[in-house]
């Protein structure tokens, strides 16, 4: 048989992954500022695509979902918002402010300057960069204690000390540097690095530059004039405080159980990491995607934020002058381009609304029990249930409950939160939702007679009294994961000797 090459032609069909599906794919499983990010590039990148500049719909505005147990349908709309207000009820209108009422630097009539003085514009334009400017910067941790450094310190080597301890100290506010290397290392007397560093330890906050916890809490207490000999046995053994030795921890102090209580409570008072908060950004505020309400009639209502969607549109008055105006074949093939990517992002981001709030209202169903009652009839629920509800694929499901969440009358939650492993019941009875468990377990824990502490073999006996069939060990991880003692523990802590 001979070998040499030819040419077939074979017909074949198969799945192929385009930029446009890995794109959607993508905006599924985003949140809505990362969405909200990619409609700002695409907003610069296409200029067939604008901002919808209409007002902003009022709360009842939003896409919503049919009153449940019925299922959501989807909704037609030409742009990725849709504006339907539920019968008999008006948008609130909205209230905006005038620029009268931000700023008036006053003119010359009034004594300032007038449109061409200091401040102002020759050309007459509203500015208001002036107000901006009059806001004080946020000060960070090291400016605010290089400021009392200035304050404190006169003479040219101490600052140039408490300058290098500035530079050595990190964000929690510890400086775990020895005072002897760091007096090697600038060529000064260690009594000296250790007179400075007394004095910043006092600074506002007080109990920066200390070496470790005991440090820096001696620190504040000695701030607070209440370091006393008890105190500083306490803060000597805060290894027997961490095990909750109680019983040992007033031998050491020479306290009874009353004053080692008030003495634990003051400590609690203190700031273990004083500089860890000074710096810290405040936590995000997460804004819920889905918003749930109860109707008049008792039966809930789902509807998407629309503060969260995306308000874009097609300029279709802009395609077709741009269309006529182009001469080259390159440019006609550019502007089609554009065109295409608009119309795909618009039907994206429509598809991405509808199955959130398709899943969402699936979830609120099989979790109508939770929502009426707590988290005690929290149903188990993976997302196999849920897909085959709304005839998608599972990992469709769970891109689609990543980082979106929903604003209920009992909180706010991630869409996660509601899938729950189960654990089965004693005699084939109804399974329970591991997070269900584990509520129960802390209040069984909280409830429990200091006289009579709750082992993780009581707790089983309970829990399968209950109709719950559980194993120790599973009771010993939750109760971990919850941050509860053992019972050996709890027992320390709680007894009261006589």
């Amino acid at each position: 048989m001979a070998l040499a090459p030819r040419l077939d032609l074979r017909q074949t069909q198969s799945l192929v992954m385009t930029p446009q599906l890995r794109q959607a794919i993508k905006l599924l499983q985003s949140s809505n500022l990362e969405v909200t990010a990619f409609i700002e590039e695409e907003l610069e990148r296409n200029p067939l695509l604008e901002r919808d500049e209409r007002a902003t719909p009022g709360p009842d505005d939003g896409r919503r979902a049919d009153p449940l147990p019925a299922q959501p349908e989807a909704q037609d709309s030409h742009a990725a918002t849709i504006s339907d207000a539920l019968p008999g009820e008006a948008a609130a209108p909205l209230d905006v402010a005038s620029w009268d009422n931000v700023y008036d630097s006053g003119g010359s009539a009034d004594g300032g300057h007038g449109p061409a003085g200091a401040g102002g514009r020759s050309d007459f334009a509203d500015d208001i960069a002036g107000v901006d400017n009059l806001a004080a910067g946020v000060r960070s941790l090291r400016d605010h204690l290089g400021e009392q450094v200035r304050l404190t310190f006169g003479d040219p080597k101490d600052r140039l000390i408490a300058a290098q301890l500035l530079a050595l100290v990190d964000a929690a506010g510890r400086l775990a540097v020895d005072d002897q290397i760091i007096a090697q290392a600038m060529g000064c007397e260690v009594e000296r690095i250790m007179a400075v560093r007394a004095r910043m330890q006092r600074f506002d906050p007080v109990g920066m530059f200390c070496r470790d916890l005991r440090e820096c809490l001696a620190v504040q207490l000695a701030d607070r004039n209440r370091l006393d000999p008890c105190m500083q046995a306490l803060l000597d053994n805060l290894e027997m405080l961490a095990r909750r030795d109680r019983a040992g921890l007033m031998q050491a102090c020479g306290v009874d159980a009353e004053d080692l209580t008030d003495m634990i409570a003051e400590l609690r008072r203190l700031d273990p990491k004083p500089g860890a908060n000074f710096d810290a950004a405040p936590a995000p505020v997460v804004v819920p995607d889905v918003l749930m309400r109860r109707a008049p009639d008792g039966e809930w209502f789902l509807e998407l934020n629309p503060e969260t969607l995306p308000r874009v549109l097609i300029n279709r008055g802009f395609h077709a002058r741009a269309q006529l105006g182009a001469a080259k074949r390159e440019d006609k093939a550019w502007i089609a381009e554009r065109l295409q990517t608009a119309n795909w992002l618009v039907k994206s981001l429509e598809q991405r609304a509808n199955t959130i709030l398709k899943v969402a209202a699936e979830i609120a169903r099989r979790q109508d029990g939770f929502f009426q009652h707590g988290i005690e009839h929290l149903r188990p629920l993976i997302l196999r249930d849920v897909a085959e509800a709304v005839s998608m694929h599972e990992s469709t499901v769970s891109r689609v409950t990543a980082n979106k969440y929903i604003a209920t009358p009992r909180g706010t939650f991630e869409l996660k939160f509601f899938f729950t492993t189960a654990i089965a019941g004693t005699g084939g009875g109804e399974s329970h939702s591991a997070e269900a468990v584990r509520h129960r377990i802390r209040a069984m824990i909280d409830a429990e007679d200091p006289e009579a502490v709750l082992s993780d073999d009581a707790i089983v006996d309970r829990l399968r009294q209950e109709g719950v069939d559980i194993a120790r060990r599973t009771v010993a991880k939750y109760r971990e994961a919850l941050r509860i003692p053992s019972s050996v523990q709890r027992k320390r802590e709680k007894a009261v000797p006589a």
